[in-house]
């Protein structure tokens, strides 16, 4: 079970991807409108490594456009933020202090690549899912904060990433498939190896599914939530089935969910979906909670994904 930043044992806190402001967000859970102009306390933490000189290397004015990721994992003790940013950035983001545990910018500062999610091993290096670039990386990140070295694999669309503690693999999601990856090569010098792929489920045939987010299922172990551009369905790995049958799925599988995720004491879920007359057509200002079903709202937000703050541990 995942560690709350919060304190009790109810609602952990909400972690957003907060493109509006260019924020990294953890808000009061139990406040149902965040405005923090109004209300600055809402905000628990934020983080933006522009300005910020443990972070200079990474040109964050340029590479921090569009934070697209940011989850929670605790690692030798210490809970940590991975998080990425659609022009480059990545970085793990020790939480609270902000210290820099690893980060880069990948690219040449544009969205070539658009790094899209990211994931740490137990070993201490990262691994980046680059969407437009098509591939996905580890870094070396165990090495130094500044370090920049990786092996890579070629995946179209490469979206999600979620590193399987019990089978020793790593998932990563594509416009059409999810793949598990071994870890070949050494700590210094990693390498992913291609061990199996299965087809993502499409809505009209001979069309691309869409994957877009993959993240564990903290009620049901050996399962991983998966969204695609038509629906939500959650993977079980040991039937290798892409299943609907887990409880709220009428509210849930819906299309253009760019996040989805429960929190294992509660039983809820969050998902977000793109709402229109925003700044972007991706941009949500609204966080849906299932299981019973309610809503968080950022005022001027322009939200992108949302997790509950809950650090799973991977080291």
């Amino acid at each position: 079970m995942g560690e709350a930043a919060g304190d009790g044992a109810g609602v952990p806190p909400v972690l957003l991807t907060e493109q509006a402001s260019k924020r990294i967000l953890v808000l009061d859970p139990r406040v149902r409108v965040w405005d923090p102009a109004a209300r600055p306390e809402v905000v628990k933490w934020a983080f933006s490594p522009v300005g910020d000189a443990r972070y200079r290397d990474t040109r964050a004015d340029e590479s921090w456009v569009y934070p697209s990721e940011a989850k929670a994992r605790r690692y030798r003790g210490r809970t940590f933020l991975l998080t990425t940013a659609s022009f480059g950035f990545v970085g793990v983001v020790e939480y609270p202090s902000g210290r820099r545990y690893w980060a880069t910018a990948v690219g040449p500062g544009d969205d070539l690549f658009n790094p899209h999610t990211a994931e740490m091993l137990p070993d201490g290096n990262v691994a980046v899912a680059c969407s437009t670039g098509a591939r996905v990386r580890l870094y070396a990140a165990s090495l130094g904060p500044h370090e920049r070295r990786y092996g890579e694999a070629e995946l179209k669309g490469a979206h999600g990433l979620h590193w399987d503690r019990e089978r020793g693999v790593l998932w990563a999601m594509g416009d059409d498939e999810l793949v598990a990856y071994g870890v070949g090569g050494t700590r210094v010098r990693p390498a992913l190896v291609r061990r199996f792929a299965v087809p993502l489920p499409v809505a009209v045939p001979g069309k691309s599914a869409g994957g877009h987010d993959l993240f564990p299922v903290a009620g049901r172990p050996g399962r991983m939530w998966v969204s695609t551009s038509a629906s939500v369905f959650q993977y079980d790995i040991g039937t290798g089935l892409f299943a609907q049958d887990f409880a709220g799925a009428d509210r849930i599988a819906r299309k253009s969910v760019k996040c989805v995720g429960d929190d294992p004491r509660t039983g809820q879920v969050v998902t977000t979906v793109p709402e229109k007359g925003l700044g972007e057509t991706w941009w949500t200002t609204t966080v849906s909670v299932h299981r019973p079903e309610s809503a968080y709202e950022l005022v001027g937000g322009g939200i992108y994904k949302a997790r509950w703050f809950r650090a799973s541990t991977v080291g």
